[in-house]
């Protein structure tokens, strides 16, 4: 399965990249696999998808949940929570 993913503000900072295609291996199936298999990049990946941070994933525009299954050429988005006041 092919995946865009995109990242944006303080995510793009951190990679040094703002979007990039993904050839998943076969065992990742959802969102949350997908961001296992970032994590295991190990360095800066790992101490961002670690749990301790707060991030949001949009699938084709649409906000999900790290379960939800991805799709092939799916364009993912993540990026962290805005606040406001």
């Amino acid at each position: 399965m092919q995946i865009n993913v995109l990242y944006f503000a303080q995510l793009r900072e951190k990679f040094g990249i703002g979007d990039e295609c993904i050839v998943t291996p076969g065992s990742v199936r959802t969102v949350r696999d997908l961001i296992a298999h970032l994590s295991s990049r190990g360095g800066v990946w790992a101490q961002t998808f670690d749990g301790s941070q707060a991030f949001r994933v949009a699938m084709n525009q649409e906000m999900i949940e790290l379960d939800t299954a991805l799709v092939d050429g799916a364009e993912l988005a993540i990026f962290r929570p805005v606040t406001g006041g």
